[in-house]
């Protein structure tokens, strides 16, 4: 960009080429890597195409070429968040064989991708009438046994938890696609939950993954292990790993025949390896766990998505890991010695999808002034370089923002980790003394963590004159269990105070704007927004998406199946602390609301259902609030389509422009109403 003479103009005004078509086009970013022979093949977002993810393979020659068409859609319903949802392998002769879900059905499809123009996806799985169907993720391709292994989510009833999952084996011959009866369940159903089954290198024995309710993930999980079969079947289940109190967040089997196993029996997810049995025909794992990199970081994270890896064995014994302290960098371990090297580059933040071939390591990453890209790392040489989704700067980069990540204290006198992202524009300037308007961004989960990464979404405030604060707020991923633990019960206290308090501290360090201080959050942001709102006369405005409201109707039966008990450690037993649920729900504080919002609500939210909103609003209604109410056709938790995704952005700033005192044109007006009379248009209310 050639050197400009910067204009003076108030904080909020500057004009920016980071618009919401922009911003929408590139949402999202590559998740779900694999090897399939030499090729890597990885699901990729498509807003224009009606939010879609798309299956793709980088050839040999470095082409990028989708596996399969509109509008096939690769993406598991499985526990609300999904799962891996293909696997593929790679025959001598034929080319690749893939199997996956198709997100319209939930059906397991098989495909030859190179039999000819005339070769189409063919159905493994049928389809049920029963409340939610048949869904399926992390899969395992075993084509020597003709079949499939992956985990089967069952709907009994038409109720949200009416619903049991096992691991089950589809024939790849087709036979049970009309026929139930045709999958063979591999486990019972005596846990709620499980992830895919990880097969030994001598396919003897199986490991996988158990909780139940009233425990999540991070909470605590065991560990099974049973024998395989001559005729695939599982024998001798046994848990050799885990615990209530133990969170296990990834297994996978060394070249050896030792389990290695990410757990947080010391606090932190670290890794350990359960020694193989030293004789053939030994059930049990030998001795201890032993921990092969102790530090105070985290070698996991929270499973949220089934098939999420942290880590993954390469030839020879060394072993690829994320870690870090609120990040996540890409390292290779020698279990054997402890030393971890960590790989250079300029990326900052990798995902949870590693994949390995040979010596060859392949994952996601990002950066500050990066987007996610797909990168592979060679053990050998040590190089790394990007093969897939490259970043390219669809702005000029000076529009990007400058993060700072910054540890601020808590009312309690705590940490509380945060990312400032100040107002940037390589053209404009701000009025000697004036101070800029700043969001607070409260994430979801809320067990979950705001990565440190070039967003273009944040870009779109930031190049405007509009600061933004990512709050880590007690119970983030990424600082240990006793941080997580720090929202036990306190759900809808310790995350409202810690972005008050991260808020109030921009204000006294004179960064901020104490009279233009909002918050935003989607899901339990959406919570921690709506509830600050209830809470605190801090901020002048709030952007509420697909929010929980009312504790009581999430807790008996008004969400999916896998939250249906979160709020047993977020909040407290329902039918111990029920006042607590009502005391701390917005919805039951509405009349404490007095700042302008807007709610935004996709209609096909079964996690956090619209009802919530209406019944909000309804609250709120008569009380004199502007506000606005945009709902969502096709949309369900999170926003996927282009369309979407920049009607609510620019619904947002619209908000701000009107709170704020700013002036702008370059988005609709946001009509912010007095009543509230709910309606499924997709406009204001």
């Amino acid at each position: 960009m050639q050197q400009q003479t910067a204009v003076m103009a108030p904080y909020g005004d500057w004009h920016s080429p980071v618009d919401a078509e922009l911003v929408a086009s590139h949402d999202g970013h590559p998740e779900y890597v694999g090897t399939v022979g030499e090729e890597v093949w990885w699901t990729a977002p498509r807003p224009g195409e009606g939010g879609r993810r798309a299956l793709i393979r980088r050839r040999t020659d470095g082409a990028e070429v989708p596996v399969l068409a509109p509008p096939w859609n690769v993406r598991s319903k499985v526990m609300g968040y999904g799962g891996m949802p293909w696997a593929a392998v790679d025959r001598a002769s034929g080319g690749p064989l893939v199997v996956f879900v198709h997100f319209a059905d939930q059906r397991l499809y098989v495909h030859e991708p190179d039999a000819g123009a005339g070769a189409a996806p063919r159905p493994l799985t049928p389809l049920s009438a029963v409340g939610e169907g048949l869904r399926w993720a992390d899969p395992v391709l075993l084509p020597e046994r003709g079949e499939v292994w992956c985990v089967l989510e069952e709907f009994t009833g038409a109720g949200p938890t009416d619903v049991r999952r096992v691991i089950a084996a589809v024939p790849l011959d087709g036979s049970a696609a009309e026929d139930r009866a045709a999958v063979r369940e591999l486990t019972d159903d005596g846990h709620r939950f499980l992830s895919g089954p990880r097969l030994s290198p001598d396919g003897r024995r199986a490991a996988w993954i158990v909780w139940d309710h009233p425990r999540m993930p991070w909470d605590g999980t065991e560990v099974m292990l049973a024998d395989v079969a001559q005729d695939g079947s599982f024998t001798g289940a046994r848990a050799v790993l885990g615990g209530p109190e133990e969170s296990v967040a990834q297994i996978e089997w060394a070249e050896d025949g030792a389990l290695l196993a990410a757990t947080d029996r010391t606090g932190w997810w670290n890794l350990h390896r359960l020694q193989p049995p030293e004789a053939a025909g030994e059930r049990a794992m030998a001795g201890r766990p032993v921990e092969l990199c102790p530090r105070e970081e985290e070698f996991g994270g929270p499973l949220w998505k089934l098939g999420h890896r942290w880590f993954a064995p390469l030839t020879g014994g060394l072993i690829a890991v994320l870690h870090g302290r609120g990040a996540a960098a890409l390292g290779i371990l020698d279990p054997r010695t402890g030393d971890l090297a960590d790989v250079p580059g300029p990326w900052t933040e990798w995902e949870p999808t590693l994949a390995v071939n040979g010596t060859r390591v392949v994952g996601v990453a990002a950066s500050p002034h990066s987007g996610h890209e797909v990168v592979e790392l060679d053990v050998c040489t040590g190089r790394s370089r990007v093969i897939g989704s490259a970043h390219s700067d669809p702005v000029d980069p000076a529009y990007y923002p400058r993060p700072e990540a910054r540890t601020f204290t808590g009312p309690d006198g705590g940490e509380i980790h945060a990312q400032l992202y100040p107002p940037h524009h390589p053209g404009h300037t701000a009025p000697d003394g004036e101070l800029p308007p700043y969001v607070i961004w409260a994430h979801g989960g809320p067990t979950g963590r705001a990565p440190l990464v070039l967003d273009l979404e944040i870009a779109y405030f930031t190049s405007r004159g509009i600061g933004v604060a990512e709050v880590n707020y007690g119970g983030s991923t990424g600082y240990g269990r006793a941080y997580r633990e720090r929202l036990r019960e306190q759900w809808g206290v310790v995350d409202v105070q810690d972005c008050a308090a991260v808020a109030g501290a921009l204000a006294d360090e004179g960064i901020a704007d104490r009279a233009r201080l909002a918050i935003r959050g989607g899901s339990a942001g959406g919570w921690t927004a709506a509830a600050s709102l209830t809470a605190t006369d801090l901020y002048a405005c709030a952007t509420v998406s697909y929010p929980i409201l009312d504790l009581v109707s999430w807790a008996t039966g008004g969400t999916h199946d896998f939250e249906s008990r979160y709020t047993e450690s977020l909040v407290g037993p329902l039918d111990e602390v029920a006042d607590r649920y009502r005391e701390r729900s917005p919805l039951h504080r509405a009349d404490r609301v007095g700042s302008p919002f807007v709610l935004l609500q996709g209609l096909d939210d079964t996690i956090c259902p619209p009802e919530q909103c209406e019944r909000f609003l309804e609250a709120v209604s008569g009380r004199g609030v502007p506000h606005a109410y945009l709902t969502f056709e096709g949309e369900g938790h999170g926003f996927r389509r282009a369309d979407t995704m920049i009607r609510a952005l620019e619904a947002e700033l619209s908000l701000y422009i009107q709170t704020f005192g700013l002036i702008r044109s370059d988005v609709p007006t946001l009509e912010l109403l007095k009543s509230a009379v709910p309606n499924s248009t997709g406009g204001a209310s």
